[in-house]
């Protein structure tokens, strides 16, 4: 079996070295394995078979038969085409080609029967099919076997060497004589009896060459099944192996330090959310098992003050915690929201960036080695070798979406024992993706924002509406609030040349908004460092009124005077995005406003996202609609934490249920048999160390 599925793709007859080049580069198709499990899109029923006089106006696809009775090519250059006629006795269809006439005319026969397929059309009183399929007769006997033909995405660089959707399922039909009824079961027997699956070869053979709609609806079912489970599967046994073999710190103290805080320096009383989850947190970490915990929780709900008071518990208990984030901004944001809640506390804080000058990184580098630094708050610096702890029992990742999965696992390498982990993410995760992007962690949840937050009104205005928009923002300035103005762009672009870019937008806001009754500052990702905290501190400090800038504000910036968030082009950024941008506004008491201008053009996906974006400012409300709009997207991942699965078949926004029954399914069998001992989990096991022998190592990765 393994031989057959690893077997080149360029020895399957139809392929050769060339198709299998091409193969590999546009659809990641190596091997025979890859092919069979290439699956359709779509399926076309070729059942019925019409008679060109039963053909009534501009009807759907059909496929009729009949003789082709006249090939000839007319028109001059321009407006050269190849046409054939083709009667079945009850009247004329009229085929024509415009592309690729030259291959079709040395491949068509006259007077040879033939089934065709198409989309007909009325031209000239007749009916014409453009660039139809078509077989002949004689050969089309698997089409006319198979009702529901299979149709396979294509690109076109493989339509252009001839590999289109009916060569592709021709390529899956000379794989199905070296594989299929030899590959071997990938799910136990006492599975497949209990939950009434097919087995793996009736599958895979049911989803390219379906014999009825309720065959392949059963081939989509176990394959979903597969997938799913597997996922699940791997990440449970993961978490169970951790749990009963991998020994964590215990904090079993909540001492003075944290008291101290709670009792006299506490910004603002807690909300019952976040009492909730530092509960839950504090469970695990006096577990003497080591903690994987992701925090969700929506912008502004509180989720920096729950980390902070962690971390004091680890200091409490003789141990050193930090805290990394993705940017320098939002690095040296919470090292500055956090050195002022401690300013009064016997606590050393100190912030690692790429920007820290030699001198101080001597300094931190010794600190942490002798114990003298409690907190260390930085970006990407705290991962060099270099940086080393006396004794690190926590670490914090915020934002950590943003990090690759490899980059977060180097933390682990800074103790001898794992330190406790917990993950934040403002961006909330649709309950599908949180259970398939971190299925071997435990999830709190912060879904309460604190007291007083007003929700952010939202409107959509069209770019006629700019000068309604000019208004808000100086009436909000004149009550002395102040203004985001977020562009996708830093400079025109050839591609993207309907879009406002920043630097015409602001140079049109400073003309409308002129110094020095107004000051306008402008922030983007290309600027020199020092150049964009000059800019920043100078929003921060209320000396600006205006801020116009990229997505680089998205995370990291608080400027609780700002009410004001307008967004240019809002049609081009994704909900979550939005979501994000709208977040840095609302952080005070005042009412706040979020803008989304777009042009009058909208295709009905970026219509429904803005309309989702002004019906709700719940953050889980606007992932769900997200995950349904634009699906999970590109959910491997090394480049972003994801889900370490390539699926085939399976989509996270339409299967919810049967991830959850197959999850449900997974958490019996390693509650039964821990580490899958027992015979009849043997399959269970090979299938788990061939998808493991095909990926990463994640096992040690939060």
């Amino acid at each position: 079996m393994a031989a057959n599925l690893t077997t080149n793709i360029k020895y399957l007859p139809g392929v050769g070295p060339k198709r299998a080049e091409l193969l590999q580069k546009e659809l990641q198709i190596s091997t025979v394995g890859d092919l069979i499990y290439y699956f359709p899109f779509k399926y076309v029923d070729r059942s019925k078979v019409y008679k060109v006089a039963d053909l009534v106006g501009e009807t759907a696809y059909v496929q009729v038969i009949g003789r082709l009775v006249k090939i000839e090519e007319i028109g001059d250059k321009r407006s050269k085409r190849l046409v054939a006629l083709l009667t079945d006795g009850t009247g004329v269809l009229e085929l024509v080609w415009f592309k690729g006439a030259k291959w079709v005319m040395q491949n068509l026969k006259k007077n040879v029967d033939y089934l065709v397929f198409g989309k007909p059309t009325v031209f000239n009183g007749r009916y014409t099919i453009a660039h139809p399929e078509l077989e002949e007769l004689s050969q089309a006997k698997s089409i006319l076997q198979c009702p529901l033909q299979a149709a396979y995405n294509t690109s076109e660089r493989l339509k252009n060497s001839n590999l289109n959707s009916k060569t592709i399922f021709k390529l899956q039909q000379e794989a199905a004589k070296l594989v299929y009824g030899k590959l071997e079961e990938t799910l136990p027997a006492y599975m497949l009896e209990k939950h009434k699956l097919l087995g793996i070869n009736e599958a895979l053979k049911q989803i390219h060459f379906p014999d009825t709609a309720q065959l392949l609806q059963k081939a989509q079912y176990r394959l979903k099944f597969d997938e799913l489970f597997y996922l699940q599967l791997g990440y449970i046994k993961q978490r169970s192996f951790r749990q009963s073999k991998v020994n964590g710190h215990v904090f079993g103290t909540v001492g003075n330090t944290f008291n101290l805080f709670f009792h006299k320096y506490l910004p603002f009383e807690l909300t019952g959310a976040q009492k909730r989850v530092i509960k839950e947190i504090r469970r695990d970490m006096g577990s003497g098992k080591q903690m994987n915990r992701l925090l969700q929780g929506d912008v502004g709900s509180g989720k920096t003050l729950v980390a902070l008071m962690c971390m004091l518990i680890a200091v409490d208990n003789g141990y050193q915690a930090c805290l990394m984030a993705p940017t320098e901004i939002l690095a040296t944001q919470h090292y500055i929201s956090l050195s002022a809640m401690l300013a009064n506390m016997p606590v050393e804080i100190s912030l690692l960036t790429g920007s820290t000058k030699k001198s101080q990184r001597n300094d931190i580098h010794q600190g942490l080695l002798s114990g003298k630094i409690n907190l260390l708050i930085g970006t990407h610096a705290l991962l060099e070798d270099i940086v080393q702890f006396q004794n690190l029992g926590l670490v914090v990742i915020d934002e950590q979406q943003r990090f690759g999965v490899m980059q977060r696992a180097r933390l682990w390498e800074k103790n001898n024992d794992p330190p406790h982990v917990l993950v934040m993410t403002a961006t909330p995760i649709p309950r599908t993706l949180a259970m398939t992007a971190y299925g071997d962690l435990e999830v709190s949840v912060i879904d309460e924002l604190p007291p007083g937050r007003k929700p952010i009104k939202t409107v959509h205005y069209m770019e006629n509406r700019r000068n309604a928009v000019y208004g808000l923002m100086r009436e909000q300035i004149k009550l002395g609030r102040q203004v985001y103005v977020v562009y996708p762009l830093i400079k025109e672009s050839e591609k993207m040349e309907n879009l406002r870019d920043l630097e015409e937008g602001y140079q049109s806001i400073t003309e409308l908004f002129p110094p020095p009754q107004y000051v306008t500052v402008i922030v983007h990702g290309q600027m020199k460092p020092d150049e964009k905290e000059k800019a920043m501190q100078l929003f921060v400090k209320g000396k600006a009124h205006i801020m116009v800038a990229t997505t680089v504000i998205e995370v990291g910036v608080n400027v609780p005077n700002a009410s004001v968030m307008v967004i240019e082009s809002a049609e081009r950024f994704g909900l979550s995005q939005l979501h994000q941008l709208r977040g840095r506004v609302g952080r005070g008491a005042d009412e706040s406003f979020c803008v989304l201008l777009s042009s009058v053009k909208l295709s009905n996906e970026s219509r429904k996202r803005l309309e989702t974006m002004v019906a709700t400012n719940d953050g889980f409300e606007i992932a769900e609609a997200d995950l349904l709009l634009r699906g999970p997207g590109d959910i491997e991942g090394t480049q972003q934490s994801g889900i370490p699965f390539d699926f085939k078949i399976a989509n996270l926004s339409r299967d919810a249920q049967l991830l959850q029954y197959v999850r449900n399914i997974a958490e019996d069998i390693i509650e039964d048999d821990p580490l899958l001992t027992n015979s009849k989990n043997a399959v269970l096991v090979k299938r788990l160390t061939d998808i493991a022998s095909q990926k990463l190592d994640f096992s040690r990765i939060s």
